[in-house]
């Protein structure tokens, strides 16, 4: 990873000494200061390629999406199917059970009359 930021390590170790650092802590705690920041900080080269990540993953998403609206229309085919069926089945039964009422009327009429 490249330098994130500009760190001024000679004016860091000079205030560290100036307030009673020895150099060579100073000098340590420059490195590790350094170090840290380099390390935790994101380059414009590492938002460039989270970017190509980010579109990646959205025509990875756009293509999920696609997929998904075409098993959709396919089980609203399927189910439209079942239900005429259902809606059929439901039809014959309820005729044929109107039949038999009308026969049963017509079997207690001759019976009571």
């Amino acid at each position: 990873m490249t330098e994130a930021i500009a760190f001024d390590t000679h004016r860091f170790i000079k205030n560290l000494t100036a307030s009673g650092f020895t150099e060579k802590q100073a000098e340590a705690l420059a490195n590790e200061q350094v170090q840290l920041l380099n390390s935790n900080l994101a380059t414009k080269a590492d938002i460039l390629a989270l970017k190509v990540d980010i579109e990646k993953v959205k025509v990875d998403v756009e293509k999920v999406k696609g997929d998904l609206e075409l098993k959709i229309e396919s089980v609203k085919g399927e189910l439209g199917l079942k239900i005429e069926k259902v809606k059929s089945d439901l039809l014959k039964w309820m005729v044929m059970a109107m039949i038999a009422q009308g026969g049963l009327i017509v079997a207690l009429l001759k019976i009571l009359l």
